[in-house]
């Protein structure tokens, strides 16, 4: 998949002007008026394009520099909306000009005959996942701004570019993958390509390396699925969720304990530590098998190493008392967004659910996704059961 014909290129460098951040809802809307009538035309290059690419097998360059100009204007103002990059982005005027989060779209190529005619029934699974990145609905390029990964993401962007004068590299990378899928999947809609669009981060965004949190993912996953197995996941992953919820009043009771231990001793106790660590790992473990990020049944205590996709959990030794003391609040961004990737990896699971009936391999791209949500996951549940006061890394990583 590096060599995509679509992609995005970002050379943002985090900086936010408080003023234009503060006001960035009005400053968007000449651009989203815009947008919207060019949108209309677009639409109508977009369905002569299809009859044009159907009986020549390639998209007229004429129609395709159009449609990528207009593809790559909506993702720039888009970035701009939801804070991805920070300058005011210059109006569509029938082609594109560069910007700090632009689309980069190769030239007309041949195309399948048969993926072309049936373009809109094939682009409908990746309308689906796409909509748990944009959150759904019509928005200025057919795509909405509902509760979703990109909504959430520019919504904790906004409070801490207000705060910092800068973007989190976290968030904005998150925000990035989620406009560069939803740029892919409008390319292959409007017919600039015959790819299907991609759906891992690796391919738009670059991981950050190094520690940057406690609560690290290990994936050996070599993606091949159990059609019998995949069949049956729900049935199958019902015991598990059983024992889930019960260990989860248990393991809550105990990090409450965690937290009135920590907040006097300033540490967390070794025994409490384990304990939690197993219920992370072991709810890793459920959710990857239910997601189809992994597919061997997974055992019931949690035990490191014994799964595919995996937690490891560092254990902290001192913490900070006044960040354990409003653990609770700081705590709520964090899983506003976990709530947001869990309906991405619900999607990531139900579409690879077909995909590996077919197939008997799980889509790598499907599996990314459903693997990220895991490890943010994680890394909240570390972080709120005071494991450790190191918050959670929202954007991509090398683990």
């Amino acid at each position: 998949m590096k060599d995509h014909p679509v992609r995005l290129v970002v050379t943002d460098d985090l900086q936010r002007s408080r003023l234009t951040v503060f006001f960035r809802l009005l400053l968007a809307i000449p651009h989203f008026i815009w947008l919207a009538l060019w949108g209309v035309v677009a639409f109508v290059v977009a369905f002569i394009n299809w009859w044009a690419t159907l009986f020549r097998g390639t998209s007229p360059r004429g129609l395709h520099d159009f449609l990528a100009g207009y593809l790559r204007y909506a993702t720039q103002v888009e970035a701009y909306f939801w804070l991805v990059a920070n300058p005011y982005p210059s109006f569509f005027l029938g082609t594109a000009s560069a910007y700090p989060v632009d689309v980069q779209i190769a030239p007309p190529e041949r195309q399948n005959h048969w993926v072309t005619g049936f373009r809109v029934v094939l682009f409908i699974p990746a309308a689906l996942l796409s909509s748990a990145f944009s959150g759904g609905g019509y928005g200025g390029r057919g795509y909405g701004f509902n509760s979703g990964i990109v909504t959430t993401a520019g919504f904790l962007t906004w409070f801490s570019a207000l705060a910092r004068c800068r973007a989190p590299r976290g968030l904005r990378d998150l925000s990035a993958w989620g406009l560069a899928y939803s740029a892919q999947v409008l390319a292959y809609l409007f017919l600039l390509t015959d790819r299907y669009p991609y759906s891992g981060f690796d391919l738009h965004v670059t991981p950050v390396e190094g520690d940057l949190h406690p609560a690290r993912l290990v994936v050996g996953d070599d993606l091949r699925r159990s059609r019998l197995t995949v069949f049956f996941r729900l049935l199958l992953a019902l015991p598990h969720f059983v024992w889930l919820a019960l260990w989860s009043v248990v393991a809550y009771i105990t990090g409450f304990l965690n937290w009135l231990v920590t907040l006097a001793r300033g540490r967390s106790p070794r025994a409490f530590q384990r304990f939690l660590s197993a219920y992370i790992r072991y709810q890793a473990h459920v959710n990857a098998f239910f997601f189809l990020a992994a597919n061997p049944f997974p055992g019931f205590v949690g035990r490191a190493g014994s799964y595919p996709v995996d937690v490891e959990v560092k254990l902290a030794d001192r913490q900070n008392r006044w960040v354990t003391g409003f653990r609770i609040f700081l705590a709520v961004p964090a899983f506003l967004l976990s709530g947001a990737l869990g309906g991405l990896a619900v999607l990531a699971g139900f579409l690879g659910w077909f995909a590996s009936l077919v197939r008997g391999r799980m889509p790598e791209g499907l599996r990314n996704c459903a693997a990220y949500s895991i490890r943010y996951s994680a890394g909240v549940l570390t972080y709120f059961l005071v494991l450790t006061d190191r918050y959670p890394y929202r954007g991509p990583t090398t683990d």
